[in-house]
């Protein structure tokens, strides 16, 4: 059915009942004449033509999301939650996967290939490769979980305060010697966290020792490494950066036949399906991804509506969620 056959059976010019299957504000149409207009075409199953309205209006109600890494529960949740914000608001999601370094512009290929209305961007690159590619998006966009110098709007996590709870626990367990397998060095979410861990140290009067701290990044592989390197330190206590490195973590520590708790005791920053299956399960504090896809997602379509948006504060960690890695400090 197209947008003629509609307006033949209602009896209308094809232009007011496109206004009207649009939902125009503007529109002067009886409402008898628009009430009619819709139930005819819910009758005869008219979807409007989305490559057309794009073509006459330069919009294709599509934004984009681009994350570097899929199997990581933080974007998935991330994108989940963008995609609900879209969904609502008569947008679709296009994702795009972009891995840390490299050199292809992703960014610009989908916001000119794909024709996009704007971009979602959540990324572990340094701030100079991320500020060149951005430069050549030529479409709105919104950080998430990401502050860079220069960009107007973006949406994060309050890191620094999901760290600090991790500590509180571990110290309210009677640990002192807690390690930190941190993110990317030089990243704005490993500084936070870094400062958190710092913070928490503080807040229970434990001196801050740089051999506690490991650069483990955002994978698996990076905790396992990490935490093997940190094991002559004799920490009785773990505070993961990611969920991804604490289960990497965890399989060291298992290797070297080391049990969790009762030997040493492991925290994990974002919670996720995935901890409960770890062993034992991972203690974890909950962040609130899936509210920062859907909060960043409505940004960015407020600000294609022409609207300036405030910025938005820091999204505060969730609960403390305590399972079997973490137990009191052994004597």
């Amino acid at each position: 059915m197209t947008l003629a056959d509609v307006a033949r059976a209602a009896g209308v010019d094809m232009s007011t009942a496109s206004r009207v299957l649009r939902g125009e504000a503007t529109q002067r149409v009886r409402e008898e004449t628009r009430v009619r207009i819709l139930k005819i075409a819910e009758e005869m199953q008219y979807l409007a033509n989305p490559l057309a309205r794009g073509l006459r209006t330069q919009r294709t109600d599509t934004l984009g999301i681009v994350v570097p890494q899929l199997d990581n529960p933080v974007f998935a949740s991330a994108i989940r939650g963008a995609e609900l914000a879209a969904a609502e608001r008569g947008y679709s999601l296009l994702i795009s996967h972009r891995e840390p370094g490299e050199t292809a512009t992703t960014i610009a290929k989908i916001s000119r290939t794909n024709r996009v209305d704007g971009l979602l961007v959540a990324s572990l690159d340094d701030d100079e490769v991320l500020r060149t590619d951005l430069a050549a998006a030529r479409v709105p966009f919104v950080l998430m979980n990401r502050i860079l110098p220069g960009a107007a709007l973006s949406v994060v996590l309050d890191s620094r305060a999901a760290a600090r709870k991790g500590v509180e626990h571990l110290t309210a367990l009677g640990h002192r010697r807690i390690a930190h397998l941190a993110g990317r060095e030089g990243g704005f979410n490993a500084r936070e966290r870094l400062q958190g861990y710092r913070d928490g140290l503080a807040a229970a009067g434990i001196a801050f020792d740089e051999k506690l701290v490991g650069v483990a990044g955002y994978t698996a592989e990076g905790g396992t490494t990490a935490m093997r390197a940190l094991l002559p330190q004799h920490p009785t206590a773990v505070l993961a950066a990611t969920l991804v490195s604490a289960a990497g973590a965890m399989a060291t520590l298992h290797e070297a036949g080391l049990r969790i708790p009762e030997d040493i005791s492991i925290i994990g920053l974002h919670d996720a399906p995935v901890a409960r299956m770890l062993y034992p399960a991972l203690t974890s504090v909950a962040m609130p991804t899936e509210e920062m896809g859907r909060v960043a997602a409505d940004l960015l379509i407020r600000a294609l509506a022409g609207e300036e948006p405030e910025p938005v504060a820091p999204l505060p960690p969730g609960a403390l969620v305590v399972r079997g890695s973490t137990g009191p400090a052994p004597h």
